[in-house]
């Protein structure tokens, strides 16, 4: 029999370990393409059984790499194919047997029309009223009510945007905690008031002749977006008192 060389398991024990990621670093690498993702999106997901993380003595979360590969394929599936999670668990299941599966995508295709980014990706997706119940597990009665508090509104077409996707899910979620769509009007209208000062900002560069400037415009205006939703969550955090693992 083979002889193990002195502190070889051990090694590779410690090797194992060294490439486990707390929850807070999951959350950097995975922000880089998914600059909405939270720690509670996470928790979230790993509540409906889409990840398994390992835990350690003391309860803390551990994400080996293939646990975030698998949250980025999860994320990418919900911003891509706004696919609701039970979807999404059976996909991933079956890619685990070896079967091969087809996504549908419920957004517009990826055929190379207007509209879509340089990586082939729709920047004006549109999911008609059926696709956004799926996406989000709910029915007419709650979207009707969340329409009613201004959280989610139809595109003249009567379709809805890629993020009223992204909102629903999020709506969903807070719910599971107690807070009704009537307590998010508050956000709604700071969301607006934050809207606005963006708007401000960059509305000179939407307004100039030059294209580039016009293009650049857009650009400042996701930067500063960015900007203002870091600043909200840390006021928030600040406010409670807390701060993320």
């Amino acid at each position: 029999m083979l002889q193990t060389p002195s502190g070889g398991a051990g090694s590779g024990t410690a090797a194992a370990e060294s490439r486990l990621m707390s929850i807070g670093a999951v959350l950097n690498v995975l922000r880089d393409e998914f600059p909405e993702v939270t720690i509670s999106k996470i928790r979230f997901l790993e509540s409906e059984g889409l990840i398994e993380p390992q835990r350690t003595p003391s309860g803390y979360r551990k994400f080996s790499p293939e646990d975030v590969e698998r949250l980025g394929h999860v994320l990418r599936m919900q911003r891509d194919h706004y696919l609701p999670l039970r979807v999404i668990r059976e996909h991933l299941d079956a890619l685990e047997r070896g079967e091969s599966v087809q996504l549908p995508s419920v957004g517009r295709p990826h055929d190379g029309t207007e509209g879509e980014s340089p990586v082939g990706v729709p920047t004006a997706a549109r999911v008609g009223r059926a696709e956004l119940l799926a996406a989000a597990e709910i029915d007419e009665e709650q979207l009707a009510e969340w329409e009613s508090y201004g959280l989610i509104a139809p595109l003249p077409d009567g379709g809805y945007d890629a993020e009223a996707v992204t909102i629903a899910a999020l709506v969903v979620e807070l719910g599971r905690f107690g807070i009704e769509p009537r307590h998010l009007r508050a956000m709604k209208a700071a969301a607006e008031r934050d809207a606005g000062l963006v708007d401000q900002v960059v509305a000179p560069l939407r307004r100039h002749r030059n294209p580039q400037t016009r293009a650049h415009a857009e650009a400042r205006a996701r930067e500063l977006a960015g900007l203002t939703v870091k600043l909200h969550a840390a006021l928030v955090q600040t406010a409670l008192g807390v701060r993320l693992p």
